[in-house]
């Protein structure tokens, strides 16, 4: 089970990824097994030297909304605090996963795009999608 995250690369500009274990209940690991999760809106907060993952829908009958830790290493936190300080950057949500029998959340430590860049990103990707068009075009010929 792989739930991406895909607004995340079209609004942030990555340049770091980490891996983070999360804590969660009997209920929405059944949840997470079964890809019913929504991270588009997501976002991760230190609170009080800890990562949280806030605003990610992982429907429950009891708060589906709620936020939940994330298991880093001290050091990788220490790092992780003082890149956002430093030089303003947002960490956000990449994907939800499951590694063997946990569940994993890779973390992207990011800055946000502007306007012109999200647009120049659109018409790169629209290039290269024309690019591979035409180029099967030309092998069916």
């Amino acid at each position: 089970m792989r739930v991406l995250n895909k607004k995340a690369r079209f609004k942030y500009e990555i340049l770091e990824e980490y891996e983070a274990g999360i804590v969660l209940t009997g209920e929405e690991v059944k949840v997470a097994r079964t890809g019913g999760i929504n991270i588009s809106l997501a976002f991760a907060k230190p609170i009080n030297r800890e990562i949280f993952l806030i605003n990610a829908n992982i429907p429950t009958i009891s708060d589906p909304a709620r936020s939940r830790k994330l298991l880093l290493h001290q050091k990788e936190i220490v790092s992780i605090l003082t890149k956002i300080k430093a030089k303003k950057l947002t960490l956000v949500p990449l994907a939800i996963y499951t590694k063997h029998n946990l569940v994993k959340v890779k973390l992207g430590l990011g800055k946000a795009k502007r306007k012109f860049e999200k647009r120049e990103s659109i018409k790169k990707r629209d290039l290269e999608r024309e690019m591979g068009t035409h180029r099967i075009r030309r092998k069916a010929l």
